[in-house]
């Protein structure tokens, strides 16, 4: 859909669901309602929940903010995108962009501290992608970021796959997954990046919010 301005009718929500979106008129306020969001832990099972599904169930992982954040940007007449960050040895992650004039930023659902959202300050989406390379690190202590993919616009997508989609998105994974990425580092390079060092071990295992029990 190519309409500028996401309305309730175009994206199938209720009113108080559509309301929910209204409020969340600047990336700012996107970014601050995830954060506050408990994460989803998928306790039950993984999930890609829908925008409607992250709305009731108040609880999100990173695809699931992003098309959050992606959705309200879209309402507010902003291009509705995607970013996939993919790693070696190592989950993906994904990101909603926007842009401040020729400059790009990103919201983005985490529950640790180091992969989150960048200030609208970078001149190209591969600049921006580049600035999670350092934070972007496994278990083991391993850095593992190595590509980017183009902006998904999920304009091309038709709304109920992905907003009121009562079962899980997969195919929005998917299809990020399928389009073209670009390397951010050689081989070479990725061999010879240096392990995170003890602090800042501890400091990728700090979380926002408690696991719940089973």
């Amino acid at each position: 859909m190519k309409t500028r301005f996401a309305s309730r009718e175009v994206l199938g929500l209720t009113r108080a669901e559509f309301a929910v979106l209204r409020r969340l008129s600047s990336p700012g306020k996107i970014q601050d309602f995830l954060s506050a969001m408990p994460a989803n832990f998928e306790i039950g099972g993984q999930t890609s929940l829908s925008v409607r599904e992250v709305i009731r169930q108040r609880r999100a992982h990173c695809i699931e903010g992003a098309m959050l954040a992606a959705c309200a940007l879209w309402v507010h007449g902003e291009p509705p995108l995607l970013l996939d960050l993919r790693a070696e040895r190592d989950y993906d992650h994904v990101l909603a962009l926007f842009r401040r004039g020729r400059f790009w930023g990103a919201i983005s659902k985490t529950n640790p501290p180091l992969l989150r959202w960048r200030d609208p300050v970078y001149r190209s989406v591969r600049e921006l992608a580049m600035s999670y390379l350092h934070e972007y690190a496994n278990k083991r202590g391993q850095r593992t970021l190595r590509s980017y993919s183009r902006p998904f616009n999920l304009r091309t997508v038709d709304p109920r796959l992905w907003v009121t989609n009562p079962r899980n998105c997969w195919n929005i994974g998917e299809a990020i997954d399928a389009i073209r990425h670009y390397p951010l580092v050689t081989k070479r390079q990725a061999r010879n990046l240096r392990r995170r060092d003890v602090i800042e071990r501890k400091a990728g295992e700090l979380g926002e919010h408690r696991r719940p029990r089973k």
